[in-house]
């Protein structure tokens, strides 16, 4: 499609988007009395109209029902987290017995590192991205610190090339092939939170197998944004934050993923009662007796009024469908590239958009090194109802989710940039 960079043309586009009603279902902050732009989905997503229903049904049930309402709500809360398992397993492409709720994402990382990170004298290491999410990093450091390990020789980083913004598949590849015997797991951000690069998991995950390591994904910026099929690739286990582009509200719980191959396997496991047999759940039986599938690895009872939103949003999900995600995702994240590119010929700046420009190698962030330009760029579109996202040294985050984003909202952004640039020059 020929683009242009003009209001007429975007609300021809907004027009033209099977979606684009969606947009009316969600909370938009305001910034001078307007609704704002909002780019920063990819850290936390608007929230639904829909959401309040499920939160007041749940709170309606605690005050009318107390302690029954475990058995008796309309969604009984001991079976709560079971409502997930068929529209997440379309989301993240799994079975619905691979998938669940529970914890926070670093939490579940943790946890799943206890029965998929066992390292021996002789394979030991982990292979993780250069400059993963810092919560990765820590987490990765205190796991192998806790096992008796030196940083510096059990955590291998895939670097990015001299001059080059993202990781190249080949490097990943060979530097799997490079530790060999030694390496015992393959953790990765699916979605690099930085550059937006979205890394090839079917190969990287075969290479991983074929080096007889373990190979587990952090999906947190990757779950309701691209496409996956964790089962088909083979991918051992996964975690997810539900509050980015799944619009589940600011630190809520975290979906997890245990490949179907391991659900019989005699794995460590960090247990607790809500991973123990549900028939058998309320026996209090001294021994752990695990649920088969993921579920197994679930520890306490749920916190349902955290898991209420979640369920609001992926309820949407499975109304709309990823494929349709997927599909306006791409339109509208080529139309910010053309608008940027567009302003970038306008004004006397170098605007550089370190993400990817294959579809297939990012999701719907455009990570944009600002050449030229400092925060004061930023300062001026947050104050004019762009709400976007700095990361050092000088990088600004733009995420059009297709759930809430207009095309309109692209041109008007570029407009606002320009006007920025110019009033700040």
């Amino acid at each position: 499609m020929q683009f242009e960079n003009t209001r007429s043309f975007a609300q021809e586009l907004d027009a033209q988007d099977n979606l684009h009603k969606y947009r009316s279902e969600f909370h938009f902050p305001k910034v001078n009395n307007k609704q704002v732009i909002y780019f920063t989905g990819n850290s936390l997503g608007l929230q639904p109209k829909r959401t309040k229903s499920y939160v007041d049904e749940v709170m309606n049930d605690w005050a009318n029902l107390a302690v029954e309402g475990h058995f008796y709500a309309d969604k009984p809360w001991w079976d709560y987290h079971e409502r997930f398992a068929k529209p997440l397993s379309k989301i993240v492409g799994a079975l619905p017995s691979e998938v669940t709720v529970m914890n926070t994402l670093t939490v579940n990382l943790h946890l799943l590192m206890v029965s998929f990170y066992r390292p021996t004298k002789t394979r030991y290491k982990i292979i993780c991205e250069e400059k993963a999410f810092p919560s990765d990093q820590y987490m990765f450091q205190s796991q192998v610190d806790f096992h008796g390990y030196a940083s510096d020789d059990a955590i291998v980083e895939i670097k990015r090339r001299e001059g080059e913004h993202n990781i190249r598949l080949e490097d990943v590849l060979v530097k799997i092939e490079e530790v060999g015997d030694e390496l015992a797991l393959v953790l990765i951000g699916g979605v690099n939170y930085y550059t937006g690069q979205v890394f090839d998991m079917k190969t990287i995950t075969a290479a991983g197998h074929k080096a007889g390591a373990i190979v587990g994904w952090d999906l947190a910026h990757a779950a309701g944004n691209i496409k996956l099929e964790l089962h088909d690739w083979n991918v051992d286990f996964a975690s997810w934050c539900s509050y980015k582009y799944m619009n589940s509200g600011p630190g809520n719980a975290s979906g997890c993923f245990i490949h179907e191959k391991h659900h019989n396997a005699s794995l460590p496991r960090f247990a607790g009662w809500w991973g123990h047999n549900k028939e058998r759940r309320f026996k209090m039986e001294p021994q752990f007796d695990a649920v088969k599938g993921a579920e197994g690895w679930q520890i306490s009872n749920l916190p349902i009024l955290s898991l209420a939103p979640y369920l609001a949003s992926v309820d949407m999900f499975d109304e709309v469908g990823m494929d349709a995600i997927i599909e306006k995702r791409n339109k509208i994240t080529a139309y910010l590239e053309f608008v940027l590119q567009e302003i970038d010929k306008e004004v006397d700046s170098t605007f550089e958009i370190i993400t990817p420009a294959d579809p297939a190698e990012r999701g719907c962030q455009l990570s944009v090194f600002l050449h030229g330009e400092g925060r004061s760029l930023f300062d001026y579109l947050m104050k004019n109802g762009v709400i976007t996202d700095w990361r050092e040294p000088n990088v600004i985050r733009l995420a059009p989710v297709p759930l809430y984003c207009s095309f309109e909202d692209m041109y008007d952004f570029g407009q606002i940039l320009k006007e920025g640039i110019y009033s700040i020059h």
